[in-house]
């Protein structure tokens, strides 16, 4: 055998080893948790034999702490790139076999590594994360610097987070400040301090699950977009997520084939609203009856159901979708409803999504807890955000808009484009009742008998309705483009689409927009 043949042979000898991570056993203890091993995470994300990993051989450097007799090659984790529906992208998964997956100096700087090519390149990055967090023995040493990427990286290249096991301490900044983190149900958990140190700090006792599980995360906390079964089901999802987004900010987003006719119109549409004002509906039926059939992808559709945001196609591109959910407090916008919706906006806007904005909301919702928790400031972040996004953007009024949230749900005055408006529709200050009780306020005082004082107040009621409360007093004033039927809704849509293709809107120079964190 020649030399070169031997150092081949090497090579290969060490290429095996180096994919049984921590060895069999740790591999055979992950299977039996319902986990895959990050290898098989990374074959399962990428089409087949397109991954190609970069620094296999790097090892930590560390020598305190017995870290001399274990330098696994990889240094528990795994980086590289390949192509995902043919489109290149970089990833990393973090090898719990191999220390539990900890992050170390190497295995710190092999993840910045990958977010720095990634954004040179263009292309999106996507995370997949099971780790015990900062490797004590090293100290956390270049760990913050991965925050650091994350954001040079942000509205630059789509960031994805899978959370598929632990991800502990100062590490769940990093998904924090990615565009989407997914978690696995029963599997993942992302808190800064554990279930010991919060009993030693404050006597509470907490479970992980309890403390930060997918169901926390995604209905209280508002940190997970999405929740997933599996691992299979995890890769699945990040898999169909890319396919609506752009490889970086200056794309667009892929237009996928559609046999979904553009011109259809759906009758059911115009007998979607009841004539009840207070009787709810669901905006999903309007959604999914608009947009290409089955194409409709949720982001955050347990945290804040007051407010829809995700994805959708509309003559297979992607588009944005916001809408308020009468069937969640009749559709009011809360704190936690604005900031899940600017985010969404504001991350459509950075890639070149269109924004489809469905309105119907009486107002902010009131009361001193909202008040006291900061309606105003964090309130005020989606009528930024939607006022900052300067890529298309399409309001279709459905039916009552009052007040604050009439402002914040892309009205004509934030910006926003096109604003179409269906026959029920109404944009005011406040619904009639509430207006004539602030505008007849000392009449209806002097009025002593209750049958006369309610007759008054219907009376002047019906006359602000008929005067105010219809969207022809919004056309007149070119507060909206055009009244339609609302089964012309899909075509409509479409055709503005097109028509605002080649927008250009640059707003004044400066360093960056300040919103209201």
């Amino acid at each position: 055998m020649t030399k070169i043949q031997e150092d081949i042979e090497k090579l290969k000898k060490l290429r095996a080893e180096v994919r049984l991570g921590g060895g069999k056993d740790k591999i055979e203890l992950q299977h039996s948790k319902g986990k895959l091993t990050a290898r098989e995470r990374i074959e399962l994300l990428f089409d087949k034999n397109t991954f190609k990993e970069i620094y296999t051989f790097a090892r930590h450097q560390c020598r305190d702490f017995g870290m001399d007799k274990y330098r696994p090659y990889g240094d528990a984790v795994i980086t590289g790139f390949g192509e995902i529906n043919g489109r290149i992208c970089y990833a990393y998964a973090t090898d719990f076999t191999v220390m539990g997956g900890s992050y170390g100096k190497t295995t710190a700087e092999k993840i910045c590594d990958v977010y720095r090519r990634a954004r040179e390149v263009g292309v999106p990055v996507i995370a997949l994360i099971d780790s015990v967090g900062a490797r004590i023995q090293e100290g956390g040493e270049k760990v913050p610097q991965i925050f650091y990427e994350n954001t040079l990286c942000s509205g630059v290249i789509p960031q994805i987070t899978a959370i598929m096991g632990p991800c502990a301490g100062v590490s769940v900044y990093s998904p924090a400040i990615t565009d989407f983190v997914i978690m696995v149900d029963k599997t993942a958990t992302m808190h800064i301090t554990g279930p010991r140190v919060i009993e030693v700090a404050t006597g509470e006792k907490v479970s992980e699950q309890e403390l930060g599980g997918a169901d926390v995360h995604s209905r209280i906390s508002g940190v997970a977009d999405f929740v997933v079964k599996n691992d299979k089901e995890c890769i699945e999802l990040i898999r169909k997520l890319l396919s609506y987004l752009p490889s970086n900010w200056k794309e667009k987003p892929p237009r996928v084939e559609t046999d979904d006719d553009p011109m259809r119109m759906d009758e059911k549409l115009n007998s979607i609203v009841p004539d009840d004002p207070k009787k709810p509906f669901d905006m999903y039926e309007i959604i999914n009856r608009v947009v290409d059939k089955g194409s409709f992808l949720e982001v955050k559709k347990n945290f804040a159901p007051n407010i829809i945001t995700g994805f959708a196609r509309l003559n297979g591109e992607t588009v944005g979708i916001v809408a308020n959910q009468p069937k969640w407090l009749a559709g009011c916008l809360d704190i936690n409803a604005s900031e899940k919706a600017a985010r969404f906006v504001r991350f459509c806007d950075c890639f070149n999504i269109p924004i489809i904005t469905f309105s119907n909301s009486p107002g902010y919702l009131p009361g001193v807890d909202q008040e006291h928790q900061g309606i105003i400031r964090r309130g005020a972040k989606l009528l930024f955000a939607y006022s900052e996004a300067t890529v298309p953007k399409i309001t279709v009024l459905v039916r009552a808009s009052y007040g604050g949230a009439a402002a914040a749900m892309a009205n004509k005055w934030l910006g926003t484009d096109i604003v179409l408006a269906w026959p029920s529709a109404e944009m005011t200050v406040m619904g009639a009742k509430e207006a004539v009780s602030v505008l007849y306020y000392k009449e209806i005082q002097k009025i002593e008998d209750p049958n006369e004082k309610r007759k008054f107040i219907e009376e002047k009621a019906r006359e602000f309705e008929e005067k105010f409360s219809n969207p022809y007093h919004l056309a007149e004033r070119m507060a909206i483009d055009e009244i339609i039927i609302p089964s012309e809704t899909r075509p409509w849509l479409i055709h503005c689409l097109k028509m605002l293709r080649n927008k250009d809107v640059k707003h004044p120079k400066g360093k960056h927009r300040n919103i209201p964190l």
